[in-house]
């Protein structure tokens, strides 16, 4: 797999279910040009960890808002799951589900595990300028950090080089 930190993201456009369970969009990188992007991709909906990335993701919003970011979620599952879902189990989210049914973002961003036809845990954040400045990829049973995540939004946000576990107000190198 080729990295993809320091290149322009993979372009993409997908079909979304909004966070209210009520209406669909399309979404593509360019959405999201001249804002900082998180995008995550999860394996399925309806699963156990997935919902507890999502609404965790969620109640910290505004947070990522803060910092001039948005949140986008991805799986494979249809746009129609995604509605079922919110409407169901899930509730209410502050950001789109996005529906990768192809497949073909979820390979261009190196996540897709083919035999399975799910992608792993893949986190991104995409600068402004549309290039990945991090990536992280966890297995299907590990959930992120969404402290981790806004850590490191803010750290890549400073321009600066930032020590092991910097935090927001402490000295650059």
């Amino acid at each position: 797999m080729e990295r993809l930190v320091g290149k322009s993201a993979p372009n993409f456009e997908m079909t979304a279910c909004m966070g209210n369970g009520k209406e669909f969009k399309k979404v593509n990188l360019k959405d999201y040009a001249g804002k900082w992007l998180v995008m995550f991709f999860y394996p399925m909906d309806f699963t156990f960890v997935c919902p507890t990335e999502i609404t965790g993701y969620s109640k910290r919003y505004e947070d990522f808002k803060k910092e001039d970011a948005e949140l986008l979620a991805v799986s494979v599952d249809s746009q129609y799951s995604h509605q079922e879902w919110i409407k169901g189990s899930l509730g209410h989210i502050n950001f789109p589900l996005a529906s990768d049914l192809t497949k073909k973002v979820s390979n261009d961003f190196g996540v897709l595990i083919e035999e399975e036809g799910v992608a792993l845990r893949g986190l991104f954040i995409i600068d402004p300028e549309g290039v990945v400045r991090y990536s992280v990829i966890h297995d299907l049973n590990v959930g992120r950090s969404v402290d981790e995540t806004l850590r490191v939004l803010k750290a890549l946000k400073t321009g600066g080089m930032c020590p092991v576990d910097w935090q927001e107000g402490e000295k650059l190198l």
